[in-house]
């Protein structure tokens, strides 16, 4: 194939799948209302679908790499998308919260080996330069949600997903080499056993207490037995040559600021794509394509945001631009707490948007700082454990959000 061409259709595939598990990540959250109708269920149960989602992401990530060297990077991200369109079939067919719940998990497990053996992909294959964001992914997923639920039903976003998927699969076995590393060391089995436990049984026991899917005791066992794996996986990383998730890097202290302090931020901005396209529809009676308009606001903020955030950081540095956005960014999200019928739409999109806006540059700054003081040779274990803790914290934002809001309601 010619370089010229390579260069070209490569990073359009993996784009493409980028943009496909974006959009997706995105697209259902204005569809939340209406699914939980079609399921006979009150719509804050169906956090556990969100949840879910995020879990598969995050548990999948830290094996990625691995699995590609492997097995062939064509080879795991065309199965990669398969996963992905099966699981996107399976929402679409699924007719309670229960399978719905399972079908978006396995939609994680696609998304989590797709987008970083895609990145993979480009940097082998080309120059960075010519890597393709799917930047428009956030933006567009809550308003194709609406339209599609309000306009024609909440069962056709998951099928949008079949065509680019299959297409993504021939334009891969064509178009990918299937590249490996040579001389694997062993993967931490043990310790991914551990982690991935660890974090479906606490973030989906924490999802489903106060639910109806499983009993208040069994939620509780699945959250006990989590955090049992918790400090199972810090004893064994602690022995372990190589862990899976090597958590000596919370030594470093910038990597600790920005991903254990980080977290902290994460937990609360989670919860906001789950909140607040419930505050639009259910608390102010608009429709999910009006909603989808208003959330959609959002990304275009943070869009905004990065094209100058590198100025805004060496104007002030890292210390007093996470102080000070830090504040404003709280006050950005709480705003959305005040939204009441009669509010002009034009305050909310604005809300809406200042809420993107300076939690973009949040984690601009918290992403920047993070391997400030990781040495080279290290940046891809430190990935792993990165990316794992930022699943799991946007994933415990949303179940903290939806017991939150069951405890609320029950006063």
């Amino acid at each position: 194939m010619p370089l010229a061409v390579k260069a070209f259709i490569a990073p359009l595939i993996v784009a493409c799948a980028m943009f496909m598990e974006s959009v997706d990540a995105n697209v259902i959250v204005t569809a939340i209302p209406e699914m939980a109708r079609a399921f006979g269920r009150d719509p804050v149960t169906l956090k556990v679908a969100v949840t879910s989602y995020v879990l598969g992401l995050g548990v999948f990530i830290p094996i990625c790499g691995w699995v590609a060297d492997r097995f062939g990077a064509r080879t795991v991200f065309r199965t990669a998308i398969g996963i992905f369109v099966v699981g996107s079939l399976l929402c679409a067919a699924s007719t309670s919260l229960g399978p719905f719940t399972v079908a978006r998990f396995i939609q994680g497990v696609g998304g989590a080996m797709m987008v970083p053996v895609g990145r993979i992909i480009i940097f082998r294959s080309v120059r960075r330069s010519e890597f393709i964001r799917a930047m428009l992914g956030p933006a567009v997923g809550p308003l194709l949600g609406g339209f599609i639920t309000t306009y024609l039903h909440w069962r056709l976003i998951f099928f949008i997903n079949v065509p680019i998927g299959i297409f993504g699969i021939y334009l891969t076995n064509r178009y990918i080499a299937n590249s490996r590393e040579e001389h694997l060391g062993p993967l931490d089995w043990f310790g991914f056993f551990l982690s991935a436990g660890a974090g479906v049984l606490l973030l989906l026991g924490l999802s489903l207490v106060g639910g109806e899917l499983v009993s208040e005791r069994t939620a509780y066992a699945m959250v006990a037995a989590g955090a049992l794996m918790v400090a199972l996986y810090v004893l064994h990383a602690r022995r372990a040559l190589r862990p899976l998730l090597d958590l000596r890097f919370f030594r470093v202290p910038t990597f600790q600021a920005s991903v254990l302090g980080g977290s902290m931020f994460r937990i609360g901005l989670g919860a906001v794509p789950f909140l607040l396209p419930l505050a639009l529809q259910e608390g102010l009676g608009l429709s999910a394509f009006k909603s989808g308009a208003i959330t959609c606001a959002s990304a275009f903020g943070g869009m905004f945001m990065r094209s100058f955030a590198s100025r805004v950081l060496r104007r002030f540095e890292f210390r007093q631009t996470l102080y000070y956005n830090a504040a404003l960014s709280g006050i950005a999200i709480a705003a959305c707490g005040t939204f009441f019928p009669g509010t002009p739409m034009w305050v909310i999109w604005s809300v809406v948007l200042l809420g993107g806006f300076f939690p973009a540059l949040q984690f601009t700054s918290l992403n920047s700082l993070a391997y400030a003081e990781i040495e080279t040779r290290d940046v891809g274990r430190a990935t792993s454990l990165a990316s794992f803790v930022q699943q799991v914290s946007l994933g415990l934002g949303v179940t903290v959000a939806g017991i939150t809001l069951q405890v609320t309601r029950s006063i």
